[in-house]
């Protein structure tokens, strides 16, 4: 069922559809010439436009409490016993006789909508400020990823963000002290090989759609200078690829670093975890727009950036001037909403094991959607990179066991973040 519901909702293959459309120079015979849209900048204000988007939700939910609560229990947040009275209820608890909380009896459909913990101090006032942290961390991810993507194909993508467990097993040791065993950075280690393998099968074969082979004019029939063009081609591909695999690795730094501090924050307060995205998608698309301005104004309008990736002009002309892109920037944001609700309420109520084999198949769905749509090529190194992630990741998270008994933990491993991170994207 979560997998089900993560089939539509993928914002990603919206945004690799949106990157392909062309901009300028669609009817010239020389592919050299099309220009595609590419606005990594405007990408992440529409990825926090639909994360803003969850106070549609939030305020959908508060008035149907206010105006249907008596009619509607599911709105109070909880649910009722059925045939029992007030001398023989029992305080329903989980498999330990702990007492659940007000979000652990929630029904998963309105978890997202109910206070992640009873005994903490609510986030309300100036310190709702804080989570404009986290948002300023997913801002630089995002925009390195949505950059990174115009250089590789989606799946390849998708397999790269693998390398956020290392990271964030980093950064859990160091700032929140949590305590990593050995197979779990054996683990770490395969999810950094299986990258690698990633990137260098989309180096050693370029996808040809993001990077054509230059033409060769009809009066150059020399064999070796046809054949230095071609290599040429394939080597700045080839690069290109290095650098977007680089690129989206590299975010996984920020995207870690949100998480961790997404951790402390909901450890000490208690806020609704869709009005945690909701208040990030505000800071986040502030903040994107400030900056947006300020880099349209230092280098979009000059003459070397004019059509770059901070030309704020270029970049709404597009929009507003092709439908497609029009199309596809509105279904982006609803995705995003939709993701982010769906995954909140559905893929947080299920054990780690679900978690990880649904984010497998988003990415197997992902990558059978890229070749069926001829956005890139089949590469067999590519399914053995998969494999060392898939693997490492469900080493990691207790799901296979260690090969080595002398690897196996006698102690049951603290889950690296308490509260389950808020995936955005």
């Amino acid at each position: 069922m979560p997998f089900l519901l993560h089939i539509p909702l993928c914002p990603k293959m919206l945004t690799t559809s949106q990157d392909l459309q062309c901009v300028r120079n669609c009817d010239s015979s020389n592919p050299d010439d099309i220009e595609r849209f590419s606005q990594p900048v405007i990408q992440t204000a529409q990825m926090f436009l639909g994360e803003s988007g969850c106070w549609l939700v939030i305020a959908a939910f508060t008035l149907g409490r206010r105006f249907f609560a008596k009619d509607a229990p599911l709105l109070h947040g909880g649910y009722e016993h059925v045939g029992s009275d007030d001398s023989t209820e029992v305080d329903p608890g989980d498999e330990l006789g702990r007492p659940l909380s007000v979000q652990e009896e929630a029904e998963p459909a309105i978890k997202p909508l109910v206070l992640n913990a009873d005994d903490r101090i609510p986030l309300v006032g100036w310190k709702i400020f804080l989570l404009a942290m986290p948002a300023c961390c997913d801002l630089a991810g995002t925009t390195l990823m949505n950059v990174g993507l115009l250089f590789v194909a989606a799946s390849i993508y998708q397999m790269t963000r693998g390398a956020l467990i290392l990271f964030v097993g980093l950064f859990s040791v160091i700032f929140l002290h949590r305590k990593i065993y050995l197979y779990q950075w054996s683990a770490l280690f395969i999810v950094v090989a299986g990258v690698a393998i990633v990137g260098l099968a989309g180096a050693i074969s370029p996808n040809p759609q993001a990077q054509p082979t230059p033409p060769v004019p009809p009066e150059v029939n020399t064999f070796a200078i046809r054949e230095a063009v071609k290599t040429a081609a394939v080597s700045s591909g080839a690069l290109q690829t290095v650098l977007g695999v680089l690129m989206i690795a590299g975010a996984q730094i920020f995207t870690a670093t949100q998480f961790v501090l997404e951790e402390w924050i909901l450890e000490h307060y208690a806020l609704e975890p869709l009005k945690v995205v909701g208040w990030e998608g505000i800071f986040g698309f502030l903040v994107t727009l400030v900056g947006m301005i300020i880099l349209h104004l230092a280098i979009g309008q000059t003459d070397a950036g004019r059509y770059g990736y901070f030309d704020m002009r270029e970049g709404w002309r597009e929009i507003t001037h092709y439908r497609s892109i029009a199309v596809t920037s509105i279904l982006i944001m609803i995705s995003i909403g939709g993701f982010n609700f769906f995954g909140l309420s559905i893929t947080r109520s299920v054990s780690a094991t679900a978690r990880s084999i649904i984010d497998t198949c988003r990415t197997l769905f992902i990558w059978i959607v890229s070749l069926g749509l001829g956005w890139e090529t089949f590469k067999g190194l590519q399914i053995v990179g998969f494999a060392f992630l898939v693997y490492g990741t469900f080493l990691f998270n207790d799901i296979v066991r260690p090969p080595l008994k002398a690897c196996v933990s006698r102690h049951k491993a603290r889950p690296l973040l308490a509260e389950e991170p808020i995936e955005h994207m």
